[in-house]
């Protein structure tokens, strides 16, 4: 498959949202975990434009601001209307004093301090200082960032947040954007298929970008969640496709899986995945990439990418070529669940 290629986000919505086959992940560019230099971010975006990636995703949260304005500028050279656009609500960045900074995971950030914020005027205000920082009219897409157990700390805070959302009026607020035509989709980004699970119960949602929870170690969002997600036409854009990590390196020491070091039973894991891999001449980084992509509600995966090489890089995994003995090793061995779909079993580019 193609990094250009293209798929319907779903067919529901008014204005249709076609997504490339891979997108660009906005977080890294807000400096997560280090310093990316102005040079070696243009040239990933400008990298992933020259590629004919067409999906472009970023959040107020990278970098307290940082990567909406790095996109910003590279949006200036794409021309607007030649990307699809996603960004977030949920966190306001408020001017603070400097020891009030919220860096979270990003280092060089300006100085703001986080608050979120779920209500109406919450999202009007949040979606405004977006399209300010992101010198845009409007975005494509919505999402509502981090409503999450994993984000929020407990499930007791995650309902609270939801329960926000809904009784807050920043559901509305969404719905009267979707519905003035100012955005085409509403979403949510998080790190658990639960809450998604949820929403879709409570709204009308187009669509969700779920990170690490439909990879080649996790799986369990088979049972109810993707299953829904076809049956409603609600498309899954997938972040996170290596567990943070140790689908990309290997069982290495010190390899991290889910923003952690990672378990002995998920490096045993890992460890007999690569055997497979290897035994098909396949890097497992290749596989972890494309394996997501063979469920029909995933529509678009987005890596994330420092610079232009490693856009490169990610662009050539997409498009390498992998046996289709390696797929069902991988299942035969019990690596992968045996209802999981499998990349080449169906076919639904726009």
């Amino acid at each position: 498959m193609k990094a250009s290629d293209t798929l319907l986000l779903n067919r529901r919505t008014a204005t249709p949202v076609t997504l490339t086959r891979m997108g660009f992940g906005g977080a890294v560019l807000g400096n997560m975990y280090r310093k990316i230099s102005e040079e070696d971010a243009q040239g990933a975006l400008q990298a992933a434009f020259d590629a004919g990636i067409r999906h472009f995703d970023t959040a107020p949260q990278y970098g307290l601001g940082r990567s909406e304005m790095r996109f910003g500028e590279a949006l200036a050279r794409f021309g607007r209307d030649n990307i699809v656009l996603a960004t977030k609500i949920g966190r306001l960045l408020l001017d603070c004093e400097p020891d009030e900074v919220t860096p979270e995971t990003f280092v060089d950030v300006p100085q703001k301090r986080i608050v979120f914020d779920y209500t109406y005027d919450g999202v009007m205000r949040s979606y405004e200082a977006s399209r300010k920082r992101l010198g845009v009219a409007n975005s494509d897409i919505l999402h509502v960032h981090d409503v999450c157990v994993f984000s929020q700390g407990s499930q007791e805070k995650s309902d609270a947040k939801v329960r926000e959302l809904f009784d807050g009026g920043g559901y509305k607020a969404l719905v009267e954007l979707r519905n003035a035509g100012e955005i085409s989709a509403i979403g949510a980004g998080v790190n658990e298929w639960q809450v998604c699970e949820k929403l879709l119960g409570l709204g009308d949602f187009d669509c969700f970008l779920l990170a690490g929870r439909y990879t080649l170690l996790e799986q369990e969002a088979l049972d109810t969640f993707l299953p829904l997600c076809v049956k409603r036409d609600v498309g899954i854009i997938l972040g996170g496709p290596y567990n943070s990590g140790i689908l990309a390196t290997g069982p290495v020491e010190g390899a991290r899986y889910n923003y952690a070091l990672a378990p002995e039973p998920i490096l045993e894991k890992v460890r007999k995945m690569e055997a497979v891999c290897a035994a098909h001449d396949t890097p497992l980084i290749a596989a972890a990439l494309q394996f997501v992509l063979g469920h029909s509600a995933v529509r678009s995966v987005i890596p994330g990418a420092a610079n232009a090489g490693e856009v490169e890089t990610n662009v050539g995994l997409l498009e390498r070529s992998i046996p289709d003995m390696l797929w069902q090793d991988l299942r035969g061995e019990g690596l992968i669940r045996p209802d999981a779909p499998l990349p080449g079993e169906h076919v639904d580019v726009a």
